[in-house]
């Protein structure tokens, strides 16, 4: 039985701590949010300040997925058996001194080891500030609403990064880096004082050999898939490298099978709506994040916009997630988290085909922002529910581990998006310079992407059509069990 204290049961009537320590998990999130939009914006001023190749410049995206997406089944457990208050704390810390490392650096080499060591830091902190509210809040209605505002303060860091990034690249690039460390500060402080002790999950020993060939086969995997652009697909090292995963994966398998205590219990894989949210969610953020690289570039490179200007170009779809987030719990109840899932991707899928097909050179309110409408509504629709789907009806010791094993398959869906689209911009750039390369595989890489989300919108419509009359009933009874 589980020994985290809840501190609400079914109602959705919160006392001032109760709203603390959403509050604290919940701004760490958003803060995480803040640095990744405000990084993303200042990319290309960072490549122009130290020189660095677009392969080269996508490490400082792919080395924070590598480390992140390699070690959150690692963090997940981690925050089950050790005490999720402990490591959100020790994360949360290693967040800071790295961020503020990363605005001292004067090379990219230096960059991206800091990249590294932000993302090992979120990997500890996301599934951990994950686990903090699925225990926390009882299932049904007032974990619904939670989530909500949890998913309204990463849209929230999101936009507030777009805006900050656009203003501080201004001024200089590494006061995007130092922005977070006196926030990441208070949120430290608030989480000492206002989350609760909790005690470990599980009593007994620690998969070892399970945790070394997990994390192993998954930064590997990530670091294959970011290289592979690079090396080439078929190059002997990166098939080398995939085989190596393999075996390594066969290894993990095997040993958390036998193993008394296993980092991932296996049989937690064979619930249908975890699955399909953590295959739904890779697809889902790998084209997004594709998207989302390629169009910076674009908008700064070859339009010429400001930092500023192309940070208040991507606003809005942050602002509608921000708004229409905690809103999201009635619809939720109402159709379930398949048909919203659903619903979101399919915005995703248009307003990727819609910034694919209109006329380059039309204004922003016809050529970009339908595009961002319609990205914002689609993450209002789908994130939420993702983390519902993936942590419902999952007992209190193994939230830790679904929060661990949605955020992996959010982080590799980036890095494999991120890594192709990567890919065929260079492939079709070839032989080109500046933003003659860049347009020769702007098309390419959006039919690309395009392609990502209509993978995701399969895998969204097997969780509506395979359980017709009961689906909306699976979702949204009180334990979201299959």
């Amino acid at each position: 039985m589980s020994t985290t204290q809840h501190l609400s049961t079914t109602s959705t009537r919160w006392d001032a701590r109760l709203w603390g320590v959403l509050l604290t998990v919940s701004l760490v999130v958003g803060l995480d949010a803040l640095d990744v939009s405000m990084v993303g914006v200042a990319l290309p001023v960072i490549q122009a300040d130290l020189g660095l190749s677009t392969s080269v410049l996508q490490w400082v995206v792919s080395g924070y997925v590598l480390t992140y997406g390699g070690l959150l089944l690692l963090g997940g457990r981690t925050a089950d058996l050790l005490g999720r208050r402990r490591v959100f704390l020790v994360a949360v810390g290693v967040f800071t001194v790295t961020s503020l490392i990363g605005g001292l650096v004067d090379s990219g080499a230096l960059l991206i080891a800091s990249r590294l060591l932000k993302g090992a830091a979120a990997a500890f902190t996301a599934p951990a500030a994950l686990s903090i509210i699925t225990t926390t809040f009882a299932e049904g209605p007032a974990r619904n609403k939670a989530l909500g505002i949890f998913a309204v303060f990463g849209a929230s860091g999101y936009s507030a990064g777009l805006v900050f990034s656009g203003l501080l690249t201004e001024v200089g690039w590494r006061w995007t880096f130092f922005l977070p460390v006196p926030i990441a500060l208070v949120a430290l402080v608030a989480a000492y004082r206002l989350l609760p002790r909790d005690r470990p999950q599980r009593s007994g020993g620690y998969d070892l050999p399970g945790a070394i060939t997990g994390v192993a086969a998954m930064m590997l995997l990530v670091y294959t898939v970011v290289e592979a652009p690079e090396a080439g697909w078929a190059a002997p090292r990166t098939v080398i490298q995939f085989v190596a995963v393999a075996l390594l994966l066969a290894a993990f398998v095997t040993i958390e099978r036998r193993s008394a205590h296993p980092l991932v219990r296996l049989g937690i894989l064979r619930s249908g709506p975890l699955a399909r949210a953590n295959l739904g969610v890779t697809m889902f953020f790998g084209a997004y994040l594709g998207f989302q690289f390629v169009v910076m570039l674009y908008l700064q490179s070859v339009l010429h916009w400001s930092a500023l200007q192309t940070a208040l170009g991507f606003l809005p779809a942050a602002l509608i997630v921000a708004f229409g987030s905690p809103r999201m719990e009635t619809l939720i109840v109402r159709v379930g988290t398949s048909r919203t899932i659903a619903a979101g991707v399919v915005a995703h899928v248009a307003g990727y085909l819609l910034f694919l097909l209109v006329d380059r050179s039309a204004p922003y309110v016809v050529g970009v922002l339908p595009s961002m409408i319609l990205l914002g509504i689609g993450f209002t629709l789908a994130f939420a529910s993702f983390n519902i789907q993936a942590t419902a009806g999952i007992p209190d010791d193994e939230q830790g581990l679904a929060g661990g094993l949605l955020n992996t398959s959010l982080q590799v869906g980036g890095a494999i998006g991120l890594a192709v689209v990567t890919a065929v911009l260079v492939a079709n750039g070839e032989g080109r310079t500046g933003p003659e390369a860049l347009l020769a595989g702007f098309t390419p890489a959006l039919v690309v992407i395009t392609g990502f989300a209509v993978v995701g919108l399969v895998v969204a419509l097997s969780g509506v059509v395979r359980r017709p009359g009961r689906a909306r009933a699976a979702d949204t009874a009180p334990a979201f069990a299959e």
